[in-house]
């Protein structure tokens, strides 16, 4: 849970900070996503709490009566209830999406109660105005009239959980994140009905059979007779003109039809997280004194922003971290609060500013968006632009081709090519014969080149409590030229001792800084994200003109993935 562990983590830091020397803070907000999750949940509970004022007040004006108002009102925290229980005996817990289902449902918690109460209320009043012999006993009146509509409810009630169960056929992330609002959605609604079915007519036995009560509310209320006058009328000139009704029916089902096939389409809607995650990159092979550098210069001008508070960076990651990164990259974390602009703005603001700097590829995204947008395409980005092919040069070179065709298209923002250079490298091609009349296996060859240049761990050093890895390789100063390289002396099998240049080609060579695949066939990645526009229109768009201005070779082909290819997918299972 992640609001537990950040408690537990901000009572460690302050243990810590009680240790620290008085010169060092520790900062802890620089990212935390229980601030995103509480004010999520918070404005979830916001509108809970408004949906049920709101409830009770259209009861009090439609019914116009207390108890019909109170009677109607017990199937809200009841089905609620009943839909935390749920959640819990399934395992789940109450976040955004759950608490986003119980706030759809609201409105509809209380329709299947207030229909049989009005029903009752209504029979009630017919056999009050009776004379006092013809009057039938208050008990069955309350059954009949409850019974009158409950198939009624049962099958609305029914219906409008079956146009929620698509959502338990999604797959993938997004069902993950939408089978809790379903859940939570489907189960207060069937809590609703059994309330109204069960607990309501016995409430309207007690609280609305009295002869007081009916002879006060002998009238139906003043906002029912008035609507009923209305609908009357509008009833009879819809019936005088049925050709023209229909007519304009079909015509606005066509019209709407058109319009939902025109509208754009995104996987997701946009966050406000209220922090930005910046990766800034620059050319592989950047020395990491450069490469902070240009960190620095990102920082002071996201600093210049009044919206933004603080920045965070990490410049390059370690070999073993997740998300291993060459020091020329810069990830960057910068929380914001936004005052005076909108948050469109704001993001126009941003990209303006960093895109001065020349050299350096801007990606903007938000913490969590950026994981999704990982997970789903490895690229930190909503558009992942797939360019497979077997030569990396000229992927390279078709890539920035892609690139210039498609940056002037409307809605594309941090469009970036996948950094790709030659680097110079040291070859090392082992002679098979020469190996084989030396008695030289290529495992003990390989082993060999291994320890002597990368070194191997063989043991460990206890020094003032740590340990530190004792690694054999030959020395620096012999390794620090080729010709020392090709001099390097290889065992052989019968005790001699052979130079590494008689069993091996040893040459220096051009080759590239990464080589990246996926289904065993090497790609490059074009990537962008979406700003102020839709998802699909974009993608449509980029597809065009990519078909349009760019030829591909024979073996070349182009994949797209990220959030497009997800929406695609849920679009499809939804349909």
């Amino acid at each position: 849970n992640s609001l537990e562990l950040t408690e537990k983590l901000d009572r460690a830091v302050a243990e810590l900070s009680e240790t620290l020397p008085a010169d060092v803070r520790v900062s802890t907000d620089s990212f935390r996503q229980a601030r995103f999750i509480e004010g999520s949940i918070d404005n979830i509970q916001k509108s809970l709490l408004e949906g049920a004022i709101f409830v009770v007040i259209v009861l009090l004006v439609f019914l116009m009566n207390f108890r019909t108002t109170v009677i109607s009102l017990v199937a809200l925290p009841l089905s609620l209830l009943v839909s935390i229980l749920a959640l819990k005996w399934m395992g789940l817990t109450i976040n955004t999406m759950s608490l986003g289902g119980m706030a759809i449902a609201i409105g509809s918690l209380v329709d299947d109660a207030i229909i049989d109460v009005e029903n009752v209320f209504k029979r009630l009043r017919e056999n009050f105005a009776r004379p006092k012999d013809q009057r039938l006993p208050t008990l069955s009146i309350v059954f009949e009239a409850s019974k009158e509509i409950r198939t009624s409810v049962v099958h609305a009630t029914i219906i409008t959980i079956v146009a929620f169960v698509p959502l338990f056929f999604l797959d993938g992330m997004e069902g993950r994140m939408l089978r809790p609002l379903g859940i939570s959605f489907i189960v207060a609604l069937f809590a609703s009905m059994i309330v109204a079915v069960t607990l309501t007519p016995v409430l309207c036995s007690y609280l609305l059979t009295g002869d007081r009560v009916l002879r006060r509310n002998e009238k139906e209320p003043v906002v029912s007779r008035f609507l009923k006058r209305v609908y009357r009328r509008a009833l009879e000139w819809v019936l005088a003109h049925k050709k023209a009704v229909l007519g304009s029916t079909v015509v606005l089902f066509a019209g709407a039809l058109t319009v939902f096939f025109s509208l754009g389409r995104s996987f997701l809607p946009p966050f406000n997280e209220g922090s930005l995650t910046i990766n800034a990159s620059t050319m592989p092979g950047i020395s990491l004194e450069e490469s902070d550098k240009i960190g620095s210069q990102v920082e002071s001008i996201l600093l210049e922003i009044p919206e933004i508070r603080t920045v965070v960076r990490k410049t390059g990651r370690a070999e073993l971290d997740e998300h291993a990164l060459g020091v020329g990259v810069s990830e960057i974390e910068a929380p914001y609060e936004l005052a005076d602009r909108s948050r469109s703005e704001f993001m126009a603001d941003v990209r303006r500013r960093l895109g001065v700097l020349h050299g350096v590829n801007i990606e903007i995204g938000q913490p969590i968006s950026h994981r999704i947008d990982a997970m789903l395409s490895g690229t930190k980005a909503n558009i992942a632009i797939k360019l497979f092919g077997p030569d990396l040069s000229r992927l390279f070179t078709l890539g920035n081709r892609i690139k210039s065709s498609i940056a002037d298209i409307d809605g594309i923002a941090d469009l970036n090519v996948e950094q790709q250079i030659e680097r110079p490298q040291l070859q090392i091609r082992p002679k098979r014969e020469m190996l084989a009349k030396f008695g030289i296996t290529l495992p003990e060859f390989s082993e060999y080149v291994n320890v002597a240049l990368a070194g191997k761990v063989i043991s460990q050093v206890y020094e003032q409590g740590k340990s530190f890895d004792l690694i054999v390789k030959v020395k620096n100063d012999a390794r620090d030229e080729m010709e020392k390289i090709r001099n390097l002396m290889v065992d052989t099998n019968d005790g001699r001792k052979v130079p590494l240049s008689y069993v091996a080609e040893v040459t220096s060579a051009m080759g590239p800084n990464t080589i990246n695949r996926e289904n065993v066939k090497r790609k490059i990645v074009i990537s962008a994200n979406v700003a102020d526009r839709d998802l699909r229109s974009v993608v449509n768009d980029i597809r065009k003109q990519i078909d349009a201005s760019v030829q591909l070779p024979e073996g070349y082909h182009i994949e797209y993935g990220g959030q497009f290819e997800s929406e695609q997918a849920a679009s499809r299972t939804l349909a």
